[in-house]
């Protein structure tokens, strides 16, 4: 796991849309509410220049964020982020606060390795088809991993890889595999290069 990211917020009592428009247009603020806990909801801002360096990060999407709110921090993940649908705008963020000692559920990216080199596509000619890009995890925020790899070294033409064949980190169990067999989903499926059933039966 990767450090801790801190952020710096400040409360905000001016709420409603126009408010949250007139924030991000004339102070380069972003709104954001924290919830979760025994405590109240809190509607913060949070300085759009520092949020835009921060999210350049992938890690910063599941990882603990120290978000200091006028001076008192609290460990929180990011848990949305609302962007504008056709500028590079983010319009809102929920952050959800933690304790150390309880464990989260939350999402990581999948990374997919050795996809190129795979028998599958080398050899094969087949094609990857990525059916998840990232995966839900329940794990302590001390246990949260950057990403989750899938390796495609083996795999070949036909091969379906689901949630139990990958290899999770150390006190990290899959949030879809708690709930039974049947929600042992696809992640990534090796499809046979076109024209090859024809072929074959030719």
């Amino acid at each position: 796991m990767s450090e801790d990211f801190k952020l710096d917020a400040t409360a905000r009592n001016d709420l409603g849309k126009g408010a949250s428009r007139r924030l991000r247009r004339l102070a380069k603020q972003v709104p954001a509410v924290i919830y979760g806990g025994n405590v109240a909801p809190a509607s913060v801002s949070v300085s759009e220049n520092e949020l835009m360096k921060h999210l350049e990060h992938e890690a910063f999407y599941s990882h603990i964020i120290s978000l200091n709110v006028d001076g008192t921090a609290q460990d929180v993940i990011l848990k949305d982020v609302q962007r504008h649908p056709s500028k590079p705008v983010v319009l809102h963020l929920d952050f959800l606060r933690i304790d150390k000692s309880t464990k989260v559920h939350t999402h990581v990216p999948l990374h997919f390795i050795n996809e190129a080199g795979s028998k599958g596509v080398k050899i094969q000619g087949g094609k990857v088809v990525h059916n998840l890009t990232q995966l839900d995890i329940i794990c302590f925020p001390h246990q949260l991993p950057e990403f989750i790899e899938v390796d495609l070294a083996a795999a070949e033409v036909g091969t379906i890889i689901h949630i139990s064949d990958l290899k999770l980190p150390s006190g990290v169990i899959s949030a879809d595999l708690q709930k039974g067999a049947d929600h042992d989903l696809a992640v990534a499926t090796i499809q046979k290069p076109k024209g090859a059933a024809e072929g074959e039966e030719a």
